[in-house]
């Protein structure tokens, strides 16, 4: 049987996370928020609420159902507030990456660099209570990302969330979710010792 994580503290922040970034597409705020480099400089909160827009429904719903199998796999690892500090840390980990490493992304919207961070930082917390698949899903995400900037972005999805993949922000995020992973390296070593 598949336990999965229904208790309240669990389910509400990724159901309050898609359903502040679909209250934002409703109200199209895109011209307000969204990561727009031509901008940033004097509207610099648009590094962060980028990451919370869309381009379309079809954008949100691919990142909503990111967001959900995050959940099915580590949706108990995390407090509530670990969940916030987490998005909130990835969101402007991933929009100062993107503005200081990848000035050829003039617009980026979209929640798929930090739900990376997310999905290493489960992995290695599966690995640290010993959830065997940890490792298969840890290693499975790295070869994606080596994959993705070999291969560069899928012009099929590309075409159906209305943008270019910013295969670049996957890999920040990643990397994003490997610092935040530091904390569990430090109570890994705190309990050995």
């Amino acid at each position: 049987m598949i336990d999965l994580p229904l208790q309240k503290q669990y389910l509400a922040p990724p159901l309050i996370l898609i359903s502040l970034c679909s209250l934002l597409l409703l109200i199209n705020a895109n011209p307000w928020l969204e990561f727009d480099r031509s901008v940033v400089q004097q509207q610099w909160w648009r590094v962060f609420t980028g990451q919370f827009m869309h381009s379309n429904w079809t954008h949100l719903a691919l990142n909503a159902l990111g967001v959900i199998f995050i959940w099915l796999l580590h949706g108990e690892h995390r407090s509530v507030k670990e969940y916030i500090a987490h998005i909130l840390f990835l969101a402007l980990w991933t929009g100062i990456g993107i503005w200081l490493m990848c000035p050829d992304i003039i617009i980026y919207t979209g929640l798929s660099g930090l739900l990376h961070g997310v999905i290493v930082w489960g992995a290695l917390k599966d690995i640290q209570v010993g959830v065997r698949s940890g490792v298969l899903l840890f290693i499975g995400i790295w070869v994606k990302l080596v994959w993705e900037q070999i291969q560069g972005p899928s012009v099929e999805v590309g075409e159906l969330i209305n943008s270019r993949v910013a295969i670049e922000a996957h890999l920040i995020g990643a990397i994003g979710g490997l610092a935040l992973s530091f904390t569990l390296l430090f109570k890994r070593h705190k309990n050995i010792t």
